[in-house]
């Protein structure tokens, strides 16, 4: 990615360009849906701010709210509520990989268990379901509760899956379109329709969230297993340990000789995945390239359901988000 390209698409660059008082906004919402808490596990909800990240999800609601022409109260109270569910499943998944490090610090599992991790992923869910329901609409309560429904029903086909080597592409789609898409769908959704606009482009704009959603969990995938632990700020390789299959290793047992695929997955198997040796043979059949492709392609689809919108600021932050969400390197 060149560096004008960076500078364009950088998500931490949003807030401080078009939206940085909504956003401020949606972090007191949040700090404030947290308080009750503090006293009597201070140290655990302090410990959550370095799970604060891009915020790309109620940036997106809140892009959208702007680029359909109406910003509303509910769309802070429904970005805090997004960003508290994004962040459970954080904690969860944290759990689930056996995760030491995000953000450059320790997990919250590292610090107090998997018990005490499930119980506040549980404890950032319940409250995120109770906010959603101030917004004056049964319709935010559905959707964010199906959204959350398809999140922990695609986690669950992907650990019910692990050690499945002969995962298919089809399947594999299957999983990220629920553990990741259903959330940026779900911000599509709300930001248009909170904002007065018809069906049709409250539909579209969903499908910009869903298809954004893949682009960004394939890219994700591919830095897991060829980005640069120290940048990503996280424990990388995690889904080859976990034996999880991905897009590139989808690829690459499609693409390599059988008796390499055999004798590759057998390591896998056994624990002792040779990571030098997996990159190395990605590289060399293509297979990131491909997956990168499929990510590029899933970005486009997103780009293209934005022409439906009149042009402005935000409408650009949407397309370049787009951009940024497969070119990224964290």
């Amino acid at each position: 990615m060149t560096a004008t390209l960076s500078a364009q698409v950088r998500p931490a660059m949003l807030p401080q360009r078009l939206i940085a008082g909504d956003l401020d906004q949606v972090e007191r919402i949040l700090s404030q849906s947290l308080a009750p808490f503090r006293s009597q596990f201070g140290p655990l909800i302090k410990h959550l701010n370095h799970y604060r990240g891009k915020r790309l999800r109620p940036t997106l609601l809140l892009l959208i709210a702007h680029a359909c022409g109406r910003l509303t109260p509910a769309h802070l109270t429904l970005g805090a509520v997004v960003e508290m569910i994004h962040t459970a499943t954080l904690v969860h998944d944290d759990v689930l990989d056996e995760a030491e490090t995000r953000r450059h610090v320790g997990t919250v599992n590292a610090g107090w268990g998997n018990k005490i991790s499930i119980l506040l992923g549980d404890l950032l869910f319940s409250k995120a379901f109770h906010l959603s329901s101030t917004v004056g609409d049964a319709r935010a309560c559905e959707w964010i509760g199906d959204a959350t429904n398809r999140v922990c029903a695609g986690e669950l086909r992907q650990t019910s899956e692990r050690g499945n080597l002969e995962l298919s592409e089809d399947d594999y789609f299957t999983i990220i379109d629920g553990k990741t898409a259903a959330l940026t769908e779900v911000c599509g959704r709300l930001g248009a329709y909170f904002a007065g606009a018809d069906s049709a482009t409250v539909h579209a704009l969903a499908e910009y969230g869903r298809e954004l959603g893949l682009a960004f969990q394939i890219a994700d995938d591919v830095l897991d297993l060829v980005g640069d632990e120290e940048t990503a700020g996280k424990t990388l390789g995690t889904d080859l340990v976990q034996k999880k299959l991905t897009l590139p290793m989808i690829y690459l047992f499609d693409r390599l000789p059988a008796e390499q695929a055999t004798a590759l997955k057998r390591s896998i198997e056994q624990g002792r995945p040779d990571g030098v040796a997996i990159c190395r043979a990605l590289r060399e059949t293509g297979s990131i390239e491909s997956a990168q492709a499929r990510a590029e392609a899933c970005a486009e689809a997103a780009r293209r359901q934005l022409q439906g919108l009149p042009e402005s600021p935000y409408r650009e932050m949407l397309e370049s988000i787009a951009t940024w969400a497969v070119r990224r390197d964290c």
